[in-house]
């Protein structure tokens, strides 16, 4: 069983990593990585089958992609907290020659990275084909990746949504952050997205719910999804968060979208963020 409190830890201090990442470059996007904290901890801790003796070809292993690469802060802290590479690298966030560019790429051997992302609308092309490929392979572990809600609005997504739907990629797991706010506003003022159940329901998707600040609530979704897979259908996931979720002054507003703290502000979001498992040395 789950040991629900140290999981809320890790993503409290994953919370507290993302700030300071963002604060000492001045560069970078917190409010999507603080949303995001307990799903990605939730994620490489309990849900997903992955090794951290990291294989490129993720064969007979779970596999997890990231399409809306600029909340890339979240995956780097998680990853190194998981034991991908040692947690004192994340000083190296956005820095020259660093593995911790600002969207994840695979030119400096960042283990955990197997694409390159942050050219919003690709990552769910790039999760089926890994997908069908395990599907050829005979390998039946799963295949998993997240998008943006503001992605929603690229042609690409849909694309790939019918044609994953068509293959019966039933190996496949997608959840949506759907926090409602992009870098120019909320989603309904940008590019209303309309009725998202009903609309991945009519290509053909399994949807199911969650709320993806609540711990608890990730961890039983996440099982039924898993239990959904294998039945002739990919499954879906809308996954309601708070931008900037943890710092009350980040919450909520797409303002802290792609804007990082000043010394105050730092201070303040730290002050809302108990360190739990140590601060990385800067």
């Amino acid at each position: 069983m789950a040991d629900i409190q140290a999981l809320k830890n890790m993503a409290t201090q994953v919370r507290r990593d993302i700030i300071r990442m963002v604060h000492a470059c001045q560069s970078g996007h917190p409010g999507g990585s603080l949303g995001c904290a307990d799903f990605f901890t939730a994620l490489y801790q309990e849900v997903m089958n992955h090794n951290t003796a990291f294989n490129m070809d993720a064969s007979n292993e779970d596999v997890f992609f990231l399409s809306n690469g600029h909340i890339s802060p979240v995956w780097y802290s998680v990853l190194a907290r998981t034991g991908y590479f040692p947690v004192e690298e994340l000083a190296t966030f956005r820095h020259l020659n660093s593995r911790l560019q600002g969207h994840p790429a695979t030119h400096e051997g960042l283990p955990g990275i197997r694409v390159a992302s942050g050219s919003l609308g690709q990552g769910l092309s790039v999760a089926l084909g890994v997908a069908l490929a395990k599907k050829l392979d005979k390998d039946n572990k799963l295949v998993y990746v997240l998008t943006g809600d503001g992605e929603l609005q690229e042609g690409q997504i849909w694309e790939a949504m019918l044609f994953a739907a068509h293959q019966k990629t039933d190996n496949l797991i997608v959840t949506v952050d759907w926090n409602g706010q992009q870098i120019d506003g909320a989603n309904d003022d940008v590019l209303s997205l309309g009725d998202l159940e009903a609309k991945w329901l009519s290509f053909g998707w399994t949807v199911l719910h969650m709320q993806g600040n609540d711990m608890e609530n990730i961890l039983e979704v996440m099982q039924v999804a898993k239990a959904q897979t294998g039945k002739g259908k990919p499954v879906v996931i809308l996954m309601k968060t708070d931008m900037g979720y943890g710092v009350d002054f980040m919450s909520g507003t797409h303002k802290w979208h792609g804007k990082a703290p000043n010394d105050e502000q730092k201070d303040i979001a730290l002050a809302q963020l108990e360190e739990t498992l140590g601060d990385y040395p800067l």
